[in-house]
Order: structure tokens, then sequence, then C-alpha cells
């Protein structure tokens, strides 16, 4: 059950952080390609659903996972505890990113009326650059993840 916990942690967090390069790779620049009219369309493309469905699904069970591991596997190891500890601090630090930084920005551009298309191109600029800031933030997370997980391996290879 350990395992499946651990191994299911490191999964999440890398389904995050990939969810998120694209939203960089493709949503922020399909956003930013035609000014005003990319975001009128992205406005009626997400419309039902958007990319915070999936983060606030899995950002917080990456969460979640990230905190199970760190307790079953506490007296395992310090390295293993000190690699989780900061995975989780990356990735609570990636939703505080969200919720302080991205999610004011992107209410403005989806707001009604539109704003203006200077107002589009200053917010869309800003919410692209930082979420690539917030992609390194979750990349750390996920080494630190990745550490932990050898670590695991490794403590239990020395066990035996």
């Amino acid at each position: 059950m350990k395992k499946m916990i651990v191994l299911s942690s490191v999964a999440v967090a890398c389904g995050v952080l990939f969810a998120n390069i694209f939203n960089s790779l493709v949503i922020a620049n399909a956003t930013a390609s035609d000014i005003p009219n990319s975001v009128l369309a992205a406005k009626v493309f997400f419309k039902t659903i958007n990319p915070g469905n999936f983060f606030g699904l899995f950002s917080p069970a990456s969460q979640v996972l990230t905190i199970l591991s760190l307790i079953l596997c506490w007296k395992k190891s310090k390295q293993i505890r000190l690699y989780f500890g900061i995975a989780l601090i990356c990735y609570v630090l990636g939703d505080v990113f969200a919720f302080t930084y991205f999610h004011p920005r992107t209410d403005l551009m989806m707001a009604e009326p539109t704003p203006d298309a200077e107002t589009l191109k200053i917010l869309s600029s800003e919410w692209s650059n930082m979420n690539w800031v917030r992609s390194f933030v979750l990349f750390i997370g996920v080494v630190c993840s990745f550490a932990a997980l050898d670590k695991f391996y490794l403590h239990g290879v020395q066990r035996k």
C-alpha cells in the first residue's frame, strides 16, 4: 500500500506539471494569438469546462498523496522526509500562485464586458510569463518527489 501511495504521488504530480506546461504551450499561446478575438473565442470554448476543473481535482490530490507519502515514509529516512516536504511546499506554492495571481487575471480577461485589447494583451502576457515560473516551481517539486522515490527504493534495498 505504501508503494502505491508513493508512486501515485509522483505520477499525479507529474500530471499536474505537464498539464501546466500544456497551458503555457497551447492554451496561453492560443488565447494570446489574436487579441481580442482569441479571448472572445476562449470565453466561448471554456464556457462549460476549463483547465481549472482539472487543476481543482488533481492539484489537491497531488498534495494529499504527497502528505500521505510524507507521513508513511516519516520513519524511513530523513532524506525522504526532506524531499517530500520540499515537494509538498512546491505543490502548495503552485496553488498559492493560482489563487493569488492566475485566477484574478483570468477572471479579468473573461469578465463581461470584455476589457479593451491593450488590457487583455498585458493580462495575457503577465499570465503567460508567470505560468512558466509556476511550472518551474512544480518541476522542482516533481524532482524532489522523484528524489524521495529514489531514496525510498534505495532505503528498501539496503534494509533487505
